[in-house]
């Protein structure tokens, strides 16, 4: 699972997504003909699950991988470790000038990614042992969906609801149908069967059940129509009308259980963070999975921060960190071989 061996953008290689004062001073370190052997340490601010750092391996993989024999070494921890605050997770030797343009690029990979997947976790944790789902494409660019649905698989999702970003965690894509699709059909039921008439058998069969009517009586009328074929059914009932609420979840179980279908899953969706993943847990709703969505996309970013602490084999550090390599056993070696080409 995830980005290895992929080749990095034109726009990351070619120093276009970086920093202007890194590309500042390579120039400059050209000019001046000066291009040491350093050793840069990257650590996080804070704890959480770590991802991103498949992607920056591949990256720096590849731009170390025409270094000379010996002079680039590269350290890694990876993608869904639990990582402490200022714990080492990447550790690079390299000439200088080789990797340095690219410290944007890989800084940016681990905040975002650990960002999400930290947030992703915490919802994960809260609804153990009930699966929780990726729902939050929407809320980002959607030339980076496919990181984002990575990243919360990485911190614990069973699925994402994009084909880019269950592709990336080596998944099915997992999502039932919109409201457009009901809207547009006129009738929760009759969308249901012409979902069931034209998706592969193999996609699950569940069912949007807040459109139109009250969520019970659509539960009913779509497991009458569809019957064992039935998968599931999601309710995400907008904010103006409640929001879906322990309550209506008891209700819709004990109805279904009644009519003879208690094989039907129920999935809850709607602006679930963990606290209120937590009162659906405290009511003991009878919730089979839960689709988050804005909570993980909008999660921020976690710092991490590069720090040379080696020149050429001499220890060396900015103010307030201490000079030389931190001791740091969990880091594991990159076979730097595997990025070379021919």
């Amino acid at each position: 699972m995830g980005l290895s061996r992929l080749r990095p953008s034109h726009e990351i290689l070619s120093g276009d997504s970086a920093d202007v004062y890194f590309v500042r001073a390579e120039t400059i370190l050209a000019k001046e003909g000066l291009d040491p052997l350093v050793s840069m340490e990257v650590f996080g601010r804070q704890g959480g699950v770590l991802c991103g750092i498949d992607e920056a391996r591949n990256l720096l993989g590849h731009v170390l991988a025409s270094a000379a024999p010996g002079e680039a070494q590269l350290e890694a921890l990876s993608d869904g470790d639990l990582i402490e605050p200022k714990e080492i997770v990447l550790r690079i030797r390299a000439r200088y000038r080789q990797f340095g343009l690219y410290e944007t690029a890989f800084l940016g990979m681990l905040a975002q990614s650990t960002g999400w997947a930290t947030a992703a976790r915490e919802c994960v944790d809260v609804a153990a042992p009930d699966p929780v789902i990726s729902f939050g494409a929407r809320h980002i660019h959607p030339d980076i969906v496919d990181v984002l649905d990575y990243a919360a698989i990485v911190g614990g999702c069973v699925g994402a609801s994009t084909p880019a970003g269950a592709r990336l965690a080596g998944l099915a894509p997992t999502g039932t149908m919109p409201h457009s699709l009901v809207l547009i059909f006129g009738d929760t039921v009759e969308a249901a069967l012409a979902f069931d008439r034209h998706v592969e058998a193999e996609v699950p069969r569940i069912v949007l059940v807040d459109t139109f009517k009250d969520e019970a009586e659509e539960a009913l009328r779509v497991a009458a129509a569809l019957g064992d074929r039935l998968y599931g059914i999601r309710l995400d009932t907008p904010s103006e009308r409640g929001r879906v609420t322990p309550d209506l979840v008891h209700e819709i179980r004990a109805r279904l259980d009644q009519a003879g279908h208690g094989h039907v899953q129920i999935t809850v969706s709607g602006g679930l963070t963990p606290e209120r993943i937590a009162v659906f847990k405290e009511a003991g709703a009878p919730v089979d999975s839960y689709a988050v969505g804005s909570y993980i996309s909008g999660a921020s970013p976690i710092d991490f921060t590069g720090d040379i602490k080696e020149i050429d084999g001499r220890p060396i550090a900015k103010r307030g960190r201490i000079p030389g390599l931190t001791e740091s056993p969990r880091l594991q070696s990159v076979d730097l071989a595997a990025y070379r080409e021919g």
